[in-house]
């Protein structure tokens, strides 16, 4: 192999107990297994030691860069400090989500002691492994009114879907359509970086989806799903007979019903197109944020820098109270109002009054009024399937589409995934729920494109989800509705905290912030099947969840 694209091994010394790094230095670290950073010159390496053998891998995250050392090694797998996706140390490969791509495994020998890692540099500087994927051999040409499996909605569950099928080397027609007119992006981005540009936040690039056969319909709507037939029909008027059906519509935003409503500059954040224009429309104006739940917190933040002013109207009594707690939200929302947020609590939006058509006063119930010239409704969003009810696909009275544990609706061949499900949860005595987080719609997609195969597999991981505000991340992993008491460890005045919901003696949930990698060991934990009573997290004695290792 020429020398620019493999260096000479590297050795690193590793006695029993005591690891050290290639280049000899005075350090060392004692420990009979674990995770440790090397550098091999091109770039670092994670090198994981367990059960006494040697692994080497690529040292981040390719989620969004989380440094792996810093995550929770256990059964044989290493998790992301940051949003809980997990990696096989044996071969690198993507286990939990979120995230599309694996980490690359080097070749490691032991010799006299010394650990050899073998790295190209290629792989070093790249930190992700795409896996292999079959090409499809069955193009549209000729016959493209009909394919062998179509995906409604190219979210992450649509994509994972996807990509699923071809790495198990599906190598048929497969065709994804979209309400969007761009290809599958970042959509939770959209509410944390309102400036970035579609080609930003795009998941993978159009020469990817060329090279493998997946077909994407931008702005396509399908308006009547025929069971019976196999067949969809599109708005306008196209029809395309399928074998296996996804659903991953999504969810759609609430609006308000108030007087004034049609006014213009009033957003729901839904696209690029529509995050970008109200950064526009907000510098050096002022800004109403009606919701504080995650989307409009996030607004909130993000705006604070760009407009004249950011007030925040909500029904509750604080921010994320239902979801996080009183004492958690009213920390956060200290935060808030130490950056300059203006709060409107317990009351709601009576009127939207315009001048020359474009918004410039919010009318509150409370008979407050407020200076707005842009505003953004983040109030939830209901599940995107008013084209299914006319067809045989069960839906529930919310409107949400029910599937079991390998995603499949009521209907042979036809499996639904995403925001706009109802399913089992595992760990969570099957209880039957709708948790519309990305890292759950990727799970979900791949579980979906596994069952499409006939491989039998289960949706069973621990939801996982995290916000960023103000240059601080929250993490949050479980499921905490109906929780009925939070215990509370650190100190949420200097926002170090990690707060347990806990409903009778049970966590079933935790949410912490400055206080990685705790959620992801958490998470770990209730993977595995290990309930977590409510006395070990009241004493205090957090030694069991934040030491390393498993």
């Amino acid at each position: 192999m020429p020398r620019s694209a493999c260096p000479p091994r590297t050795p690193i010394r590793a006695p029993r107990t005591v690891w050290k790094p290639p280049c000899a230095t005075s350090r060392t670290w004692r420990m009979a297994s674990g995770m440790r950073e090397v550098e091999l010159g091109w770039g670092k390496v994670l090198l994981v030691k367990d059960n006494g053998e040697f692994h080497a891998l690529g040292h981040k995250c390719p989620h969004y860069g989380a440094p792996l050392v810093k995550g929770v090694l256990s059964r044989g797998r290493v998790r992301c400090p940051w949003h809980g996706a997990c990696f096989n140390i044996g071969t690198g490969d993507l286990e939990d989500f979120p995230g599309l791509d694996s980490l690359h495994k080097f070749q490691v020998k032991i010799e006299k002691e010394k650990v050899y890692v073998r790295a190209s540099k290629q792989a070093l500087q790249l930190q992700r492994r795409t896996k292999v994927m079959a090409k499809c051999i069955s193009p549209s040409a000729g016959h493209s009114s009909s394919t062998n499996v179509l995906i409604v909605g190219a979210g992450a569950a649509g994509l994972v879907c996807a990509e699923t099928l071809r790495q198990e080397g599906f190598s048929d027609r497969i065709v994804l359509c979209t309400l969007d007119r761009h290809l599958p992006y970042d959509r939770p981005k959209l509410s944390k970086s309102l400036d970035a540009q579609p080609e930003q936040l795009a998941l993978r690039p159009k020469e990817f989806f060329r090279a493998y056969g997946i077909e994407v319909l931008t702005e396509a709507q399908v308006v009547t799903v025929d069971v019976r037939n196999k067949k969809v029909v599109f708005k306008d008027g196209f029809k395309l007979e399928y074998s296996k059906l996804l659903l991953a519509p999504g969810s759609s935003p609430k609006t308000l019903s108030c007087k004034g409503k049609e006014v213009e500059n009033v957003f729901t954040i839904r696209t690029p197109e529509d995050a970008n224009r109200v950064v526009r429309l907000a510098r050096g104006r002022n800004a109403v944020v009606v919701g504080a739940g995650f989307l409009g917190m996030e607004v909130a933040a993000y705006l604070t820098e760009k407009a004249h002013s950011v007030s925040v109207v909500e029904l509750e009594e604080t921010p994320f109270r239902r979801f996080l707690g009183e004492r958690v939200g009213r920390a956060l929302m200290k935060m808030f109002e130490n950056n300059r947020v203006k709060f409107y609590m317990q009351t709601e939006v009576s009127e939207l009054r315009a001048q020359e058509g474009k918004l410039k006063e919010v009318v509150l119930k409370s008979s407050k009024v407020v200076r707005a010239d842009v505003c953004v409704v983040g109030i939830g969003a209901v599940p995107a399937t008013g084209f299914l009810r006319q067809s045989s696909i069960n839906l529930d009275s919310r409107g949400f589409i029910p599937v079991n544990k390998m995603m499949q609706t009521n209907v042979p061949g036809v499996f639904a995934a995403g925001d706009a499900v109802t399913f089992p949860l595992a760990w969570r005595n099957n209880r039957k729920v709708n948790i519309p987080h990305w890292q759950m719609a990727h799970a979900q997609g791949r579980v979906a494109a596994q069952n499409m195969l006939a491989q039998e597999a289960e949706i069973s991981t621990v939801p996982y989800l995290w916000t960023a505000m103000f240059g601080k991340s929250l993490r949050y992993a479980g499921y905490g509705e109906g929780f009925d008491d939070v215990i509370i460890q650190g100190d949420l005045e200097d926002l170090k905290f990690v707060a347990f919901y806990t409903k009778g003696d049970e966590v079933i949930a935790v949410a912490s912030m400055n206080y990685d990698p705790i959620v992801s060991k958490v998470a770990e934990v209730l993977a595995s099947g290990r309930a977590i009573r409510k006395r070990e997290v009241e004493t205090g004695d957090m030694s069991w969840l934040t030491g390393k290792g498993s």
